[in-house]
């Protein structure tokens, strides 16, 4: 009974990593590369965002809620895991150790950036484009947010992977082999995106 309810935890926890937190993580990176077309695109993206109908429903029920879960049961997941990277050093055990060291990694950031933004506009702080620029103007903060993306994108991509294999889509060596490649390209250029969007914000 336990072995199935972990069974049916780990599809979940699998699911929503890539839909809706996955779907989010790509939709709140192409948002914030509008910045590329300046602050006015910027702002513009934002009013639209936040003009959605019940936006904060939508926030708790396909965000906030799920990531909880998908969090909470990925810090339980990355502490009862053993990786065996120091007796095979295989490409994917190395892989297996970066996603749930990544996974703490995003998880770290993630909370920091709802504090700079989401937590601070509830609290009367309007966000814009200036917000993000005044954040920014710390290269401490900019080295934070760029790391804090990479983990977030290599979580994601390489999540993929997991998600695949988990749920019996790839089965064979080269149908892995060629969702590896796939999800290389994703990871690069998502991370594109998400650094461009970064340097968007550095005046």
């Amino acid at each position: 009974m336990a072995n199935s309810q972990e069974f049916v935890s780990r599809r979940i926890h699998s699911l929503l990593g890539l839909v809706p937190i996955g779907l989010f993580l790509l939709v709140h990176l192409v948002a914030n590369y509008s910045a590329t077309r300046g602050a006015e695109a910027f702002n513009s993206t934002v009013t639209f965002m936040e003009s959605l109908p019940i936006l904060i429903v939508l926030e708790f029920v396909f965000i906030y809620i799920p990531l909880l879960f998908h969090a909470i049961y990925g810090i339980y997941i990355a502490f009862q895991a053993k990786s065996n990277v120091g007796n095979f050093g295989y490409l994917r055990n190395h892989l297996f150790l970066w996603q749930r060291i990544s996974g703490i990694i995003t998880l770290i950031f993630v909370a920091w950036h709802v504090w700079q933004t989401r937590i601070q506009i509830a609290m009367g702080t309007e966000f814009n484009y200036d917000l993000m620029a005044s954040i920014l103007s710390n290269p401490a903060m900019v080295v934070f947010y760029v790391i804090g993306v990479l983990a977030a994108v290599f979580h994601f991509s390489n999540g993929i992977w997991s998600f695949l294999v988990h749920w019996g889509i790839t089965v064979g060596p080269r149908s892995q082999r060629l969702a590896s490649y796939f999800t290389l390209v994703i990871f690069v250029v998502v991370s594109f995106i998400g650094i461009r969007a970064i340097t968007a914000f550095i005046q």
